[in-house]
């Protein structure tokens, strides 16, 4: 990747994500906090290990924005993370600040970037940074079904007990509790999960796929998912920076595809070095497409709390 990639934080999923792209020899990938030492240490510590892993990218840890000058991809993961019984509407009034600043100086900086975001709730904040960047709404882009579709496909893998590889699956919606699957669009080796297992099971892997964040910041208590996180995020972070056409699904913002508009959901985009190259509509069942609609009214309400004007 000729690419020039800043993350924004360096928590879990942002350092996380800083050792994936390292790790792939990325030309130029700068990790930024505003914690004196923390990226600067986190990035020392993964170029220790380049001689064992073989990689040569460059990692810079830094404070200062003017280090991410020019960055061609820049990925927002700063924030508060959730804690157990957090909702996200709370998750919300704790974030905003943080992207609305964020925001402003990453464009400050590198006006001519494409902006992943990932800060939760990342639906809402997809949109905040759109509204706060004023560019173009193929270039903000929020980490969402990428994450949904995986989950979801692992859990069918683990079921099945086969390889994760053999499994596909879709993600639509919001990236919370009305996000919507659609089983029918699984497929195991090829053939439809619908044929494969019965509808309780397939209940149960939804309704597990709906929790999964949850699930994970239950069981430690104090802190939330990175590794799947962060993996989704170098996934949107390498189709954008090696243009790769790929079509998956991610946090967009819509005018009028599905029946929707001013509003960020998780709809099946095509990847390339302009973002958001090209949204695809799929053909929806009556009732799917009203789960779409549900889920896009309550990112809709979600919004409407941040009173943007």
């Amino acid at each position: 990747m000729l690419k020039k990639i800043s993350i924004i934080g360096a928590g879990n999923v942002g350092s996380s994500l800083a050792q994936r792209l390292a790790e792939k020899s990325c030309d130029d990938v700068v990790l930024l906090d505003k914690i004196e030492g923390l990226p600067q240490g986190k990035a020392l510590d993964i170029l220790q290990s380049a001689p064992i892993l073989g990689f040569s990218g460059c990692l810079t840890g830094t404070n200062n924005y003017r280090d991410t000058a020019g960055s061609d991809v820049v990925v927002i993961t700063s924030g508060a993370g959730r804690k157990p019984g957090m909702s996200r509407d709370e998750l919300l009034k704790m974030n905003m600040a943080s992207v609305s600043e964020v925001t402003r100086n990453v464009v400050s900086h590198s006006p001519d970037s494409i902006v992943i975001v990932v800060t939760n709730p990342v639906d809402a904040m997809t949109y905040l940074a759109l509204r706060e960047s004023r560019l173009p709404r193929g270039r903000v882009l929020g980490l969402s079904s990428v994450l949904d579709s995986s989950r979801l496909s692992s859990f069918i893998a683990a079921e099945l007990n086969v390889p994760a590889s053999e499994v596909s699956a879709l993600v639509l919606g919001e990236h919370g509790r009305n996000m919507v699957v659609i089983p029918r669009l699984a497929t195991v080796k090829g053939r439809p999960l619908t044929e494969i297992i019965p509808q309780e099971t397939i209940e149960r892997l939804v309704e597990r796929t709906i929790n999964g964040g949850a699930e994970i910041v239950g069981l430690l208590k104090s802190g939330s998912a990175f590794y799947a996180p962060s993996a989704a995020a170098a996934r949107m972070v390498e189709a954008i920076a090696l243009d790769k056409q790929e079509i998956m699904p991610c946090a967009a913002y819509l005018e009028g595809e599905y029946g929707i508009k001013d509003t960020v959901i998780s709809v099946p985009v095509k990847l390339g070095k302009s973002g958001i190259e090209q949204i695809i509509e799929l053909e929806l069942a009556g009732d799917e497409k009203k789960a779409l609609t549900d889920s896009a009214e309550a990112v809709r309400k979600l919004i409407d709390t941040m009173k943007l004007g």
